[in-house]
């Protein structure tokens, strides 16, 4: 089967009324994705996670009925809507033709399923995009999973606050901690987490729960790959979770947010000097034996 599909930019104020009109002339989905370069991150809690500017996409059956359908919104769209016809695919592996298996630090590497890198000493992390997706491309998240591989994590428990796909928590165990915590707000990161954690064999030692359910003793160590706001706002809550002497990594800020950040946890922890790759920053650090 063949399909139509309706293709072009706007920003998010007038996302609802183009989105209603594509759904009204038949879209059978209707999908976003970002048009410029704002990398979507864990939004703060309550928060829309939209970019500034979309490329929203319509798919449509090629059919006779919702040809002129389709021509007639595209019309009414403007000049920037495009209509292509594409042929029947499997989709949900088309993606496969951009990720590729990918080293972070000296052993970790992340890969499509199926796809396992010619390292004996690899260290494997499967993973489709899919739900809350995230497979270590981005650089805050390429920070993270640089840092997992150089910490040690042998029979220690650790908290992925921000879990999203579950990449931070499960490569944890796949290097070689005992247990991991994975937290988020959003029900479809906690689904995507479950689901990830089995593929790669570690479900049985990852708790995935929202925030106000993580309970229980302070972990070995914590990672938190979300936003400068929340994790400002998060530092009194991460001092309680991490033990004393347990590293803490932070990422999800840009360069110019590191002082703000740094100040709120300097009471707690022995902050290191920043990481930095494309603008956006790693803070790392260890948790002092009493607050300041």
């Amino acid at each position: 089967m063949a399909w139509l599909q309706v293709r072009l930019t706007t920003d998010a104020e007038h996302l609802p009324l183009i989105e209603a009109a594509l759904t009204n002339a038949g879209a059978l989905a209707v999908t976003l994705d970002d048009a410029g370069d704002d990398p979507q991150l864990e939004p703060a809690p309550d928060a829309q996670p939209l970019w500034a500017r979309l490329r929203v996409t319509g798919l449509f059956a090629d059919e006779p009925a919702t040809r002129e359908r389709v021509a007639a919104i595209a019309g009414v769209l403007g000049d920037e809507a495009t209509i292509e016809r594409i042929e029947d695919r499997p989709w949900e592996r088309a993606w496969l033709a951009d990720f590729r298996p990918t080293r972070f630090g000296a052993r970790l590497w992340v890969c499509p399923r199926g796809q396992a890198p010619e390292d004996p000493r690899a260290v494997v992390v499967e993973l489709d995009p899919g739900l809350a997706f995230g497979t270590g491309h981005h650089a805050t998240t390429a920070l993270c999973l640089e840092w997992l591989d150089g910490a040690e994590l042998t029979g220690r428990r650790l908290i992925d606050y921000g879990c999203g796909s579950g990449i931070l928590a499960i490569a944890a165990l796949r290097l070689g901690a005992s247990r991991a915590v994975a937290v988020d707000h959003d029900p479809q990161a906690l689904e995507a987490t479950r689901a990830n954690a089995a593929a790669n064999g570690v479900a049985d030692r990852l708790l995935v729960c929202a925030p106000d359910a993580l309970a229980g003793e302070p972990a070995e160590l914590l990672v938190a790959n979300i936003l400068a706001a929340p994790l400002i706002e998060l530092a009194p809550r991460f001092a309680r979770l991490v033990r004393p002497g347990g590293p803490l990594a932070l990422s999800g800020l840009l360069a110019g947010q590191v002082p703000a950040v740094s100040a709120a946890y300097r009471a707690d922890f022995a902050l290191d000097p920043p990481h930095l790759r494309d603008d956006w920053v790693l803070l790392s650090g260890r948790r002092l034996a009493t607050g300041g």
